[in-house]
């Protein structure tokens, strides 16, 4: 094995699927990967339930491969205050539950917010490593944001600073005095494709990924609703680029990673939106570490709360 120094459970519980791995330390490695079904539908204690018998599978796998798991790290998609409880409940009922002081009863715990979890992986072992001050920004189910300054995401004063894309952006039409308070999570997500689509064309689709693929099969519909979505989307990060000077934009998620139209159309709309003429040409990178960016970030906050002994992460100026 690479390095089984250190090793910690990840899970990155999204609003679809749970993702969970077991994560070696200083390389990030996963070596075991479990995937389950997330059904929140069913409620916050039965996820909940099902969230630590995947950890405490993870953590007998990995006792099985001769690793000794430093603890459990929860990247969520809400609202994570800056001692872990979970303070939204937008994708998963987990508000005001004790969820860290459950996985504690495992293994040391850490609950982070699943975009801050990946922003650090990116920082740690993906396309942030180059970068002193980047982006992150993440576009799937939902659209979120963080920003990464000397390896460490920055989390605001409560926890809450990861939000860009889910409050109105209010406006009032000069020609015809319509008050428009548009919201770019519900025009330029993964969902938000899929509803655009169906409202306006006769065929019906059940996952961004559809919407996706009918544009290259010529579909004008598609082709609409995808171009304005990375136009939107543009629009919102070229806002935070003209606010926050970052050396780099970093973009994870499962839509953020897709080729074609919708990366181009974004891209394009974010250099036009650009104010200074000598930084229109700041990097925009498809995060590298994929899927897995939300799992080995949220084991890495673990080896980073929990530092046993002085580790790789530390020797870097990373931890």
């Amino acid at each position: 094995m690479a390095d089984a120094r250190i090793s910690a459970v990840g899970l990155d519980a999204g609003g679809t699927k749970i993702a969970g791995g077991v994560v070696t330390f200083p390389s990030g490695k996963v070596v075991v990967r479990r995937v389950i079904p997330t059904a929140a539908e069913r409620g916050g204690e039965i996820v909940l339930k099902d969230c630590i018998a995947l950890a405490g599978d993870l953590i007998q796998e990995a006792s099985r491969l001769d690793l000794k798991v430093r603890g459990v790290g929860v990247g969520v998609p809400e609202l994570v205050d800056l001692e872990g409880n979970i303070t939204s409940g937008h994708a998963i009922q987990w508000r005001g539950m004790p969820i860290q002081e459950s996985f504690s009863k495992l293994a040391p715990a850490v609950v982070e917010s699943d975009v801050r979890a990946a922003a650090l992986a990116e920082s740690l072992h993906g396309a942030g490593k180059p970068f002193r001050l980047f982006l992150f920004v993440t576009v799937g189910s939902g659209i979120s944001c963080c920003l990464v300054q000397a390896g460490r995401p920055y989390a605001g004063s409560r926890g809450n600073a990861l939000i860009f894309a889910s409050s109105p952006l209010t406006t009032i039409c000069t020609g015809c005095g319509t008050v428009l308070k548009p919201v770019l999570e519900d025009f330029a997500s993964g969902p938000a494709l899929v509803a655009r689509y169906n409202q306006l064309s006769q065929e019906k689709a059940t996952r961004a990924q559809e919407v996706v693929a009918a544009v290259d099969a010529g579909d004008s519909v598609a082709v609409q609703v995808v171009r304005t979505a990375g136009e939107a989307l543009g629009v919102s990060v070229a806002f935070l680029i003209n606010t926050l000077d970052p050396e780099a934009v970093i973009v994870g998620g499962g839509l953020g990673l897709a080729n074609g139209l919708y990366w181009s159309s974004f891209v394009s709309s974010a250099r036009d939106h650009i104010w200074s003429d000598d930084f229109r040409d700041v990097p925009v990178l498809r995060a590298a570490l994929g899927t897995d960016a939300g799992l080995i970030g949220a084991a890495a906050t673990v080896v980073q709360k929990f530092p046993e002994r002085r580790s790789s992460l530390e020797s870097t100026g990373q931890s």
